[in-house]
């Protein structure tokens, strides 16, 4: 089942950063040295008591503010909330109840989510203080009190919230649909190619970058299966993320990375490639989704007999990691091969899905040792003893060796190009752990 969401909500200056970045473990802004994740996050992903589950922060609110950022900021936490599973509401011990808290209390309500009611600055705590009891009044049950900044009461807070988390038995998955995540930049025709699956004009369809502020599932099924198209906002480069609503769509498509099986990654034929493209396609690489590069716009190029070798040539020189994703050309305005999609979709979430045996496995992996050996260093030989598969989506492989410092990328690369030429494995990226002798499995 997908993972319950939780949503920080308050006004300015309550610690929602501070509490979210205590329990997610980081800062909040990150910079990591992987393809196309360099940005600062509103969202993580964290757990307790074992589950699993993605919390996300907002701007604080300032309600009926004339000011157009505060305005936008009461929108995206106003999203937050939709989204959220569970909503911690965040308020100051110190400051007491004011106007714009029974105003976000009031907006809470109306929601009619779980909401935990949540007293930051609380100095004295473990005392009794009469300051909490005026807390009662925002009609929200008990207030938790907490001191983020010494990181007191928050697992109080997180138990209460662990006990409003859906049933993890409830909102089981269809397995036999497939959920695609249509992601690329602006105006690369996303909506385009969902109306003209679903026949109808359900998604608002402009040349204006940034029409589709939100992620849109949209149902769907034909003889080829069903499945749940998910249109995003596209991802702009950050230069021109400014206001904070956009902001919150960045997350957003971010989100709906994470919940899908297969993302179609739309490129602008007249465009070609471009480093705002690398960046989204590396976002569902780095997530282990299922990937199909969507070539849009196709009808717009002039083309020649060596038109398309060259064009697809061009697309895996500048995405190096997604040599493993198959290309569509398509044109989501006229239908052009469309249809074509739906095959290519089901084979993706397939191959995203296998499971191989150890035994297969391991007799793929000897012959492999059989033809290149493994390498060595300072007269010491790296010793592959097994491999197995620990996961699915994406397929994970657990190599057991005697050393971790003689296992060089460059045999890592050339194990993973093994596998995909005995499975296919077509369209998903893979991953290797490498397991030293000794070492405890987590």
């Amino acid at each position: 089942m997908a993972k319950p969401t939780v949503a920080i909500v308050g006004r300015p200056n309550v610690g929602k950063s501070t509490f979210f970045n205590y329990i997610i473990g980081q800062r909040l802004s990150i910079v990591e040295d992987k393809p196309g994740v360099t940005r600062d996050r509103v969202y993580a992903e964290t757990s307790w008591r074992g589950r699993e589950f993605t919390v996300i922060d907002t701007g604080g609110i300032e309600v009926g503010s004339e000011d157009f950022i505060s305005a936008e900021i009461a929108n995206q936490a106003n999203i937050a909330i939709h989204l959220a599973d569970v909503i911690l509401f965040l308020t100051d011990m110190k400051q007491g109840v004011t106007h714009i808290d029974n105003e976000i209390a009031i907006m809470l309500k109306k929601a009619n989510k779980p909401v935990i009611l949540v007293c930051n600055k609380a100095d004295n705590y473990g005392k009794t203080s009469d300051d909490i009891y005026e807390f009662y009044n925002l009609g929200l049950g008990e207030p938790y009190p907490l001191s983020a900044t010494n990181a007191i009461g928050i697992g109080d807070i997180l138990d209460a919230v662990y006990e409003k988390f859906p049933d993890e038995d409830t909102n089981v998955e269809d397995n036999e649909t497939i959920k695609v995540a249509i992601i690329g930049k602006p105006n690369v025709g996303k909506s385009s190619l969902v109306n003209k699956i679903l026949g109808e004009e359900r998604v608002i369809v402009s040349n204006i970058a940034g029409t589709t502020r939100d992620a849109i599932d949209s149902s769907f099924e034909n003889e080829f299966g069903k499945y749940v198209f998910i249109d995003t906002a596209g991802i702009r480069r950050k230069s021109k993320v400014e206001e904070a609503i956009e902001k919150f769509s960045v997350m957003r498509t971010l989100l709906a990375i994470q919940r899908a099986d297969v993302c179609l990654m739309m490129i602008d034929a007249t465009e070609g490639v471009t480093d705002q493209d690398a960046k989204i396609a590396g976002e569902a690489h780095e997530a282990g989704k299922g990937i199909i590069l969507v070539i849009n716009k196709w009808d717009a190029v002039e083309k020649d007999t060596y038109t398309i070798e060259q064009f697809k040539k061009d697309v895996y020189n500048k995405l190096s990691y997604l040599t493993y994703a198959p290309i569509l050309f398509i044109s989501a305005k006229t239908g052009q091969r469309v249809n074509k999609l739906y095959e290519t979709i089901n084979q993706v979430a397939s191959q995203n899905a296998l499971r191989v045996t150890t035994g297969m496995l391991n007799q793929v992996l000897n012959e492999a040792i059989a033809i290149v050996q493994p390498p060595t260093d300072k007269g010491k030989r790296l010793k592959i003893y097994y491999m197995t598969q620990a996961t699915t989506k994406p397929p994970t492989f657990v190599v057991f060796v005697n050393s971790k410092e003689l296992f060089h990328f460059s045999y890592e690369r050339y194990l993973i190009n093994q596998l995909r030429k005995e499975f296919g494995l077509i369209g998903t990226p893979i991953r290797m752990i490498i397991r030293q002798k000794g070492e405890k499995e987590e």
